[in-house]
This record gives structure tokens, C-alpha cells and sequence, in this order.
């Protein structure tokens, strides 16, 4: 089977992350995508980061209504912070007969060149880059193993929702009904 990897930390996942996963397997890249839950980026700061078991049951809430979405929480068992290509071989290691594709957006891949081992990953694996508003330009797009992909352009971010959410403001329509209604019964964000 062809997966699609999407990493992230998904404090919220939302309707953008899904759409764009949702794309990627109706183009036909993929034949399904594991959403893999990151404790913590070791390029981002753990404040106002929900617990990793809230994170993951967001986004369990988030994709199960659709069969093609699964959800990784191998990375919870593993080192802090931990780094992409350790994930990468665990997840070959664990799936032999499985090919695998990363998804990130273009403000990932400019920054790419920065992660540990980065050569390892483009050996490996194909890098889906969908599109992202203000994404620097960068030349790893004309890398071989690099693909853009045609995706909707979100200006949604989980900032944005994080900060609604605490100033009282509504996010209908911004995330999947059960994620919302999970996250004012237990009160996150606020």
C-alpha cells in the first residue's frame, strides 16, 4: 500500500489538515494517510501545547468517518524531542511491504535542509509538498524526490483556532463537530 505520512503536532487539527490529506489520496498520491501525532517539534516551542493523549483523541474524533485516514502514535513511545527520520525507520521496520510518502507544507520544505538526517528521509521517501500563504521560496522544490502537490490553500492555523477558542470566539466550520464539541467539554484551550 502507498501511505501518505502527515506529521504534525495537530494543536487543534482542523478542517485544512484534513481537506489537504483528503486531496492527496482523491489526486491519487496515496492510497491512504497516517496522521502521525508528534509529541513535540523540536523546531517549535511545547507552550500551550495540549497533552499528546488530548492531541491524539482530537484527532481520532477528526477522521473517523473516513476509512482511508488512520492515526500514528508510535512517536509517544520514543525519545523527546524525536526526529523524523528515527520515525521513519521504525515505521519501514514495522511495514515492510508498505511504501511511504511524507506530506508537508511548501513552509516545511524551506527549512527542510535543517532536519537531522534529512539526506536519510529523501533517500527514502517522496516529500508531497502542498501549498502554503507566504511559504519562502526555496529550491528544494526542483529536488527529484520532491513533488508540489495541487491542494486548497488554507489560511487556517491552529493559532488562530487556539486563540478563538480562548477569546470565546466561535470555530464552526474551522474544525470537525466532534473535535469541537470534545473540546469544550473538557475545556481546553482556554
Amino acid at each position: 500500500m502507498h501511505i501518505g505520512l502527515f506529521f504534525g503536532s495537530f494543536n487543534p487539527i482542523h478542517i485544512g489538515h484534513l481537506v489537504i490529506a483528503n486531496s492527496i489520496i482523491e489526486i491519487g498520491y496515496v492510497d491512504q494517510v497516517w496522521f502521525v501525532v508528534s509529541p513535540q517539534n523540536p523546531f517549535k516551542k511545547i507552550e500551550g501545547l495540549l497533552s499528546e493523549n488530548d492531541r491524539l483523541r482530537l484527532v481520532e474524533l477528526a477522521i473517523m468517518d473516513n476509512p482511508n485516514f488512520k492515526v500514528n502514535d508510535l512517536e509517544f513511545a520514543m525519545s523527546k524531542p524525536n526526529y523524523t527520520y528515527v520515525t521513519l525507520r521504525k515505521i519501514r521496520e514495522d511495514n515492510p511491504d508498505d511504501v511511504f510518502d511524507l506530506i508537508m507544507g511548501a513552509d516545511n520544505i524551506a527549512d527542510f535542509t535543517n532536519w537531522h538526517n534529512h539526506e536519510e528521509i529523501l533517500d527514502n521517501h517522496r516529500i508531497l509538498v502542498y501549498p502554503r500563504p507566504y511559504a519562502p521560496k526555496t529550491d528544494m522544490v526542483y529536488h527529484p524526490k520532491v513533488k508540489l502537490v495541487e491542494a486548497p490553500l488554507f489560511e487556517i492555523s491552529a493559532t488562530f483556532i487556539r486563540e478563538s477558542i480562548k477569546k470565546n470566539k466561535s470555530v464552526k466550520y474551522l474544525l470537525q463537530e466532534e473535535v469541537e464539541k470534545y473540546i469544550k467539554f473538557k475545556g481546553l484551550y482556554l
